[in-house]
């Protein structure tokens, strides 16, 4: 349950800020596999992060001292220079539980890259049809975006919906993977 303190069993939290094609990136892991991605990683951004990381996790933080990190940074980076195009990682789910849980498992595991589904499409996958607000929420409560890609996710109008790394990041995924063009300048 996210809240809980993870006591002595989830040891350590490691982390470290990655660039990518849409700036800074902190991503942290348990033992347990990748728990956490940040967008726009600036030293402000990365501390409150890291504090609620550390509140959330009831955990050590600790900047990279192992290998934990090595494929999620080595995927990210395939992933942004156009090489991957399904994430291979191992997932530690324990920032997100219940509907929100459900709801992000289903988009990881039924979305692929270059297609984007409805929020309304999304909620109906999970036997939840008049629950279209409430995807909408579980992207905004999504702990580990671009690998559990809420930018997929889009208005059933053609809109481009909301995003927490911010629309103009939204649409940049969107680009990379083919679904919108490339911005012109």
């Amino acid at each position: 349950m996210p809240g809980t303190p993870a006591g002595p069993e989830r040891g350590r939290v490691e982390w470290a800020v990655v660039p990518s094609a849409i700036g800074p990136l902190l991503l942290a892991a348990t033992e347990r596999g990748l728990v956490s991605v940040v967008f726009h990683a600036d030293p402000r951004v990365r501390e409150r992060a890291l504090d609620r990381l550390a509140g959330a996790l009831g955990a050590d933080l600790v900047e990279l001292p192992s290998g934990r990190l090595a494929e999620p940074i080595r995927q990210l980076a395939a992933y942004f220079d156009g090489s991957l195009r399904s994430f291979d990682v191992k997932l530690d789910w324990s920032l997100v539980t219940g509907f929100n849980r459900q709801v992000l498992r289903e988009l990881a595991t039924t979305v692929p890259f270059g297609t984007v589904v409805g929020y309304g499409d999304l909620a109906r996958r999970v036997g939840r049809p008049a629950a279209a607000q409430a995807v909408g929420a579980a992207m905004g409560a999504n702990p580990l975006p671009v690998v559990v890609p809420c930018h997929r996710v889009v208005e059933s109008d053609g809109g481009i919906g909301g995003f927490g790394g911010g629309l103009e990041t939204k649409r940049q995924l969107l680009a990379l993977e083919g679904v919108l063009p490339e911005p012109l300048f």
